[in-house]
């Protein structure tokens, strides 16, 4: 096998016999000399070059990443904005007031003149902000009664449930009379109380804001006896109608 052989191409530099360099092989010269100094120069400055493109790509990887998910992002928030833009013209809200003013516009844009990522961040507090309008819309749907005494408002909650199973057993006591199934509702609606205290509960801290705190306040004690009284009383009543019967 023949070997390539080099011949001298210029001051320190050598040619393989098809022409090419060899790759970071320092050129002769005298030992510290002025191409010796260029050549480190200029592996350095090639370094150098080629970990500037790679930043520059990865950055641009990155800044494609974050276009790509702030354009998903806008396209939730807009859907979300024009259902809860209907939702307030059909409760009476003036469509100027659903307009932004031109210092918010100012504020928005100048908050997102640093590139996607900023506008990627001001779109998810857009959609943080949604959240919390669906929160109150959905509290104000109670005939306003976000804005009513705290006990008053838990009493939506509580009182039909509360008063749910005592009606049926009542009813089922005036149709079928004392008897098997009377004492069927009597048995079953013991444990209701406990099940429309728990019900009220949680419909208390979905359907109402929380409070300063963090914490909605669900008046428990309240809750619990709005859930017990009903059903002491109707099932005091079946009893007396099975021993009289």
């Amino acid at each position: 096998m023949s070997r390539a052989r080099t011949h001298a191409a210029g001051p320190g530099r050598q040619r393989t016999t098809d022409g090419t360099a060899p790759a970071d092989v320092a050129p002769t010269g005298a030992a510290g000399g002025p191409v010796t100094t260029a050549w480190t120069e200029y592996l350095a400055a090639t370094r150098q070059l080629d970990g500037v493109r790679r930043d520059a790509a990865t950055a641009a990887g990155e800044q494609a990443h974050a276009v790509q998910a702030a354009r998903e992002e806008l396209a939730t928030v807009r859907t979300r904005l024009a259902a809860q833009e209907a939702r307030l013209r059909e409760a009476g809200v003036p469509p100027i007031s659903l307009v932004p003013t031109p210092p918010e516009l100012t504020e928005a844009t100048r908050s997102m003149a640093s590139g996607p990522a900023a506008v990627l961040a001001a779109l998810r507090m857009a959609g943080s902000r949604a959240d919390a309008a669906d929160a109150a819309l959905a509290a104000r749907g109670l005939v306003g009664a976000a804005g009513w005494p705290t006990a008053a408002r838990n009493l939506l909650v509580y009182a039909p449930l509360a008063l749910l199973v005592p009606l049926v057993q009542v009813v089922l006591l005036v149709v079928t009379g004392p008897g098997p199934v009377t004492l069927a509702a009597l048995v079953v609606g013991l444990p209701m109380p406990a099940v429309a205290f728990a019900a009220g509960w949680l419909g208390v801290g979905r359907l109402f804001p929380a409070g300063p705190g963090g914490r909605a306040d669900r008046t428990a004690r309240l809750g619990a006896l709005v859930c017990l009284v009903p059903a002491v009383l109707v099932s005091a009543v079946l009893l007396l109608a099975l021993l009289a019967g």
